[in-house]
């Protein structure tokens, strides 16, 4: 039979405890979330909404077509502006996801000839980028830029280093400054994936690149996501001028895709716009996080440290995950759950993202229940 091996994979991540099931949210829910990515609450934010709603009463239900051919609108081009504005950055170019916006950047930047060095705990869009990309690609333990020297010292073409700037899984930050300064040394570009530091870090939620002091250096290019703090969909690329040009020229996932819906695009720039009135959102985040890894290790519980908006809590197994998950959600709080292949480690655990928008008893809430069912 043409797909009889699927039975077989089946069978296997049953035995793993590695079975995925998909569930569908309603509209309105009862459980306090703590499992999506809406770092600062604006993902129903009024203005957000109905920013959404209004692009798409002007310009459509869709983009239409790849942004080289209809897809590009005045509103994608304003939010390429303010987005590059609010980073530091020359230049910034939107796509339909953030795992497009990487996929990008890295077989774009990467060709035939050169070296891609790789953090081992980065993201699967980055791996992937890394996979399709014609450069070599090694990869190396993680957040140790001495790794990445040795890395580069042993290629004499073009290169680049490429990271999280926080990672999903542990939410611990790459230290960028020296990542930037070892690539530095070898004439070496940078590429890191800021996913999870815009509207966390930097000033007034600016990002991981700003607050490293890499914002609009001229070796330094940024991905990130507008559906996590942006509280919408798609994804960009920012960097020097030059760099965007030739995304615009060379990447097939720019070049080949229909262009991000106009709602998406309108919602997006509201909440930046919206971020930059209230920059205390992004310390707030921040502060929520440390509040609930405070709460969590004086329960006794195996939490990491975050560096910004993400709280890990180890689990013993993918069982035990799961089950624990499950024990939460009953008891009226929603965590995310991440198992293998998810976790380079190996190691499952509950993922808990912090919101600006959670109050001092719904944090303390949130950790009784976590305790409660360990």
């Amino acid at each position: 039979m043409a797909f009889g091996w699927i039975d077989e994979q089946a069978r296997a991540r049953r035995g793993a405890g590695l079975v995925r099931t998909l569930r569908p949210r309603p509209a309105e829910s009862p459980l306090l979330d703590l499992a999506s990515n809406d770092y600062l609450g604006l993902a129903r934010h009024p203005e957000v909404t109905e920013a959404a709603a209004a692009a798409a009463r002007t310009w459509g239900g869709g983009a239409t077509g790849s942004r080289l051919v209809t897809g590009s609108t005045e509103l994608h081009a304003e939010l390429e502006r303010e987005l590059a504005d609010f980073c530091g950055f020359e230049s910034a170019l939107v796509f339909s996801s953030g795992y497009a916006a990487n996929l990008a950047a890295l077989t774009a930047l990467a060709p035939h000839g050169s070296l891609i060095v790789s953090d081992t705990g980065n993201h699967a869009s980055l791996i992937d980028g890394c996979r399709l990309a014609r450069g070599t690609t090694q990869v190396v333990a993680h957040t140790d830029a001495d790794a990445v020297r040795k890395a580069l010292g042993t290629h004499g073409g073009p290169a680049v280093a490429v990271s999280d700037t926080v990672f999903s899984v542990d939410g611990d930050a790459a230290p960028l400054a020296e990542l930037a300064a070892t690539c530095r040394e070898f004439g070496a570009g940078l590429i890191v994936d800021d996913a999870h530091g815009l509207g966390v870090l930097g000033d007034g939620g600016r990002g991981a690149p700003q607050a490293a002091g890499l914002a609009g250096a001229p070796d330094v290019v940024v991905t990130l996501t507008l559906s996590k703090s942006l509280g919408s969909q798609g994804g960009a690329v920012l960097g020097p001028a030059p760099v965007i040009d030739h995304l615009v020229n060379a990447a097939r996932t720019f070049i080949f895709d229909t262009g991000l819906a106009p709602a998406a695009a309108g919602a997006a720039l509201a909440a930046l716009r919206l971020l930059r009135r209230e920059p205390q959102r992004a310390a707030r985040a921040r502060a929520v996080a440390t509040a609930l890894h405070s709460g969590l290790t004086a329960e006794g519980l195996e939490a990491v440290r975050p560096d910004a908006a993400v709280v890990s809590v180890r689990a013993p197994s993918p069982e035990r995950a799961v089950r624990w998950a499950a024990d939460c959600r009953e008891a009226g709080l929603a965590v995310g759950c991440f198992r293998p292949p998810s976790v380079p480690d190996g190691v499952s655990r509950l993922r808990l993202t912090a919101r600006a928008d959670l109050t001092d008893a719904q944090i303390e809430h949130a950790v009784r229940v976590i305790s409660a069912t360990r």
